[in-house]
């Protein structure tokens, strides 16, 4: 007999594979099981880490870090280079393994996803049933292992899921959400990193509990716009649905320069090389952006972002790199060297409704 839903008895799994890129490498190559293994560029060449297996990280080697840091943190890491098209047929493998549960699956990368599994809760078959069967399944096919959370919502499955890494289980029974979320530090929640916990952290505030009892005018004038959401998860409440169908919200290419340089026409020439693969994912997608986006990160790991809106929609690599120029121009009027260079476009409308508007436009004439 299935229940009657509400928000409060929602069963939603978070499935998060551990150490996705380095798990697949060590599946792959037996004899590297167990050792401190890395996947990302060289460091002879500013590679930094893309993923690092549970023995690098014992090392405190972690992802985005400079590759040579890694290095001289363990000697006897081993690193891979990344097999993008490999991991992404895993990726492939396990969101089909999802999707014949439920069609209410929200991939968010390719090595995690939100499963909404409260339409199949019966006397039978309970949501912590449902996510052990496909932890088995996933180490049985695939031959690696997922962690997985289970709550009453998104943001409370996904910190399940990460509590007892790698090949953890972890359930928040409903009710319990807030008991489960007050002793766990406050960068476990979405929206709030480094810098931010540093700041409430001058003000005593250290745990998702202590962040919760604050008032709903002390979270809007420290948060801003994002105080009232944060507020609600801090004690434990998203509603948000899982949604099956994401719509991808920006394109974006980007790369580490082996030396730092602040040299104009080399940067201006990687800005022009990175418009050409954005405009051409947008060609074969159908799309056209408004919003053009330049990533800068300095010789002192300080990360820049700087965007300007068009007044029409852009498609062509020409006309991204003519944008994203005369945002590079005002960056280099410093004296700073750059290491890292990308360039993004957001905004966007497909083509095929461009179309429906110009027939519709001709109608009226």
């Amino acid at each position: 007999m299935k229940r009657e839903l509400s928000e409060s008895n929602r069963s939603i799994i978070h499935a998060d594979f551990d150490a996705f890129y380095a798990s697949v490498e060590q599946r792959d190559n037996p004899d590297i099981v167990g050792k401190p293994v890395v996947v990302g560029g060289s460091h002879e060449r500013r590679g930094v880490v893309a993923s690092a297996s549970y023995e690098a990280r014992s090392f405190g080697i972690r992802s985005a870090m400079p590759m040579s840091k890694a290095v001289n943190l363990c000697p006897d890491l081993i690193r891979r280079s990344a097999r993008f098209d490999v991991y992404r047929e895993v990726s492939v493998q396990v969101m089909k393994m999802f999707s014949e549960i439920t069609d209410l699956v929200e991939p968010l990368s390719l090595d995690e996803a939100y499963i909404d599994v409260s339409n199949l809760e019966d006397d039978q078959r309970t949501p912590p049933e449902i996510a052990r069967s496909l932890k088995r399944e996933v180490q049985s096919l695939l031959g690696l292992t997922i962690s997985v959370g289970i709550a009453t919502s998104k943001s409370v499955a996904k910190i399940a899921s990460d509590k007892d890494k790698p090949d953890g289980f972890t359930i928040v029974r409903p009710g319990t959400e807030k008991e489960f979320l007050s002793p766990l530090p406050v960068q476990s929640l979405w929206g709030i990193g480094p810098k931010t916990t540093k700041r409430l952290e001058t003000l005593e505030i250290r745990t998702i509990g202590q962040l919760s009892r604050q008032s709903k005018t002390w979270f809007s004038e420290f948060f801003g716009v994002n105080g009232n959401s944060l507020l609600l998860m801090s004690q434990g409440i998203d509603n948000r649905p899982v949604v099956s169908q994401r719509i991808r919200k920006s394109y974006s290419s980007e790369t580490t320069l082996r030396f730092d340089t602040s040299d104009r026409e080399q940067l201006e020439e990687i800005v022009q090389r990175l418009s050409q693969d954005v405009g051409n994912s947008l060609m074969r997608r159908g799309m056209k952006g408004k919003t053009v986006k330049l990533k800068l990160r300095d010789s002192d790991f300080e990360t820049y972002t700087r965007q300007v809106t068009l007044t029409e929609y852009i498609q062509l690599s020409s006309e991204i790199s003519e944008a994203a120029l005369e945002l590079l121009k005002v960056e280099l009027s410093g004296a700073s060297k750059f290491r890292l260079v990308g360039v993004g476009i957001s905004g966007f409308k497909s083509l095929e409704n461009q179309e429906d508007e110009i027939q519709l436009k001709l109608k009226g004439l």
